[in-house]
C-alpha cells in the first residue's frame, strides 16, 4: 500500500502546450504588412493580390512548424521573400510591361501633398527595384521593418558578417540609385 501524500509533497501540474497559431487572425493582423513588404520587395501592383495568396498558403501550410519564439512579422517577411523570389523566376516575369502604375487617391490630404507623398514612394520603390536581390532584401527588412542583424541571419539562413556588408553595399547602391533617379527626374 502506498503512503499518503505528505503536506509537504509538490504536486507538479503540467500546463497544456500553447495552442498554435491559427491562420484567420495572422491574415487579419498581417494582410497589410505582406502586401506592403511583397511591393518593397518589387511585385507589381497587378500580382500583389495572387502574391499575397501564396503567402498565406505557405503560412496555412507551415504553421504546424512555426516556433512562437521567432518574431512572427519576420517569419511572414521570410516567407514574402520566398514567394517573390520563386514568382521573380517564372518565365513569365522575364518581360518588360510599359505601363504606368495606377494613381492612388486620398482626399484627407492637399493635392500637392499626395503628389509629393507619390513622388517619394515612386522614387523610394524604383530605387529598391535597382538593387540587388540579396541586398534588397536586406535593406528592406533591416531599415524598414526594423527587424534585427540576427533575426534576418537566422531566417535567411545566411552569415550575420554577409548580411552587414550587404546592408552597407544597399545604403550606399540606394542613395547612389535614388541621386540618379532624382536627377533624371529634375527634382534637384
Amino acid at each position: 500500500m502506498s503512503e499518503p501524500l505528505s503536506s509537504q509533497a509538490a504536486i507538479h501540474v503540467v500546463a497544456d502546450p500553447p495552442a498554435p497559431p491559427q491562420l484567420d487572425p495572422i491574415y487579419r493582423a498581417h494582410l497589410g504588412y505582406v502586401w506592403s513588404s511583397l511591393k518593397r520587395l518589387g511585385a507589381a501592383e497587378r500580382d500583389l493580390p495572387d502574391l499575397t495568396q501564396n503567402v498565406f498558403l505557405a503560412v496555412h501550410r507551415q504553421l504546424p512548424s512555426y516556433d512562437p519564439k521567432r518574431p512572427l512579422r519576420l517569419w511572414l517577411f521570410g516567407i514574402a521573400f520566398r514567394v517573390m523570389s520563386n514568382h521573380r523566376r517564372r518565365p513569365a516575369q522575364q518581360r518588360e510591361v510599359l505601363e504606368a502604375p495606377p494613381e492612388q487617391h486620398d482626399d484627407a490630404r492637399a493635392a500637392d501633398e499626395q503628389i509629393d507623398e507619390r513622388r517619394k514612394r515612386e522614387l523610394v520603390l524604383a530605387a529598391l527595384g535597382e538593387l540587388e536581390e540579396d541586398r534588397r532584401v536586406v535593406l528592406v527588412m533591416h531599415d524598414l521593418d526594423g527587424h534585427s542583424m540576427p533575426d534576418i541571419a537566422a531566417e535567411l539562413e545566411v552569415g550575420l558578417n554577409t548580411l552587414y556588408s550587404r546592408l552597407r553595399l544597399a545604403r550606399a547602391d540606394f542613395l547612389k540609385v535614388a541621386a540618379r533617379l532624382k536627377r533624371a527626374r529634375g527634382d534637384e
